[in-house]
């Protein structure tokens, strides 16, 4: 695992993007400018204050400038691409009444990294 998807892991996606705005020495308003956002926008983004998550374009350009992943990054912001929706939509009809609880499950640390280590 790279460092970048590291600190995907292990930090917000405010703190994640505020580290690397910072690294690559960018200022929140030169940012901003750069992926078409205010920069008081930028500024919630960054503190994990806005009230949703960021639309798919604005991750990309973050990423994108960042140097970051974007799938990562989004999952990150809480954005689910439409192939992976597509499928837990699958999933959500196929296992109406189990997968509220396999859900819960998953939050498990232990059992997800046994359930991939079996994959």
């Amino acid at each position: 695992m790279d460092n970048k998807q590291h600190s995907l892991t292990d930090q917000t996606f405010g703190q994640c993007i505020r580290a690397e705005r910072r690294k690559k020495g960018y200022s929140q308003r030169s940012l901003a400018q750069l992926i078409g956002v205010h920069h008081s926008y930028l500024s919630k983004l960054e503190n994990d204050s806005s009230p949703y998550p960021p639309k798919e374009k604005v991750i990309e350009l973050l990423a994108q400038h960042l140097d970051l992943d974007a799938t990562e990054l989004g999952y990150s912001a809480g954005r689910i691409p439409a192939e992976d929706a597509k499928v837990v939509a699958e999933l959500a009809k196929l296992y109406q009444k189990q997968l509220p609880a396999l859900l819960r499950a998953l939050k498990n640390k232990q059992l997800v990294e046994k359930i991939l280590k079996e994959l």
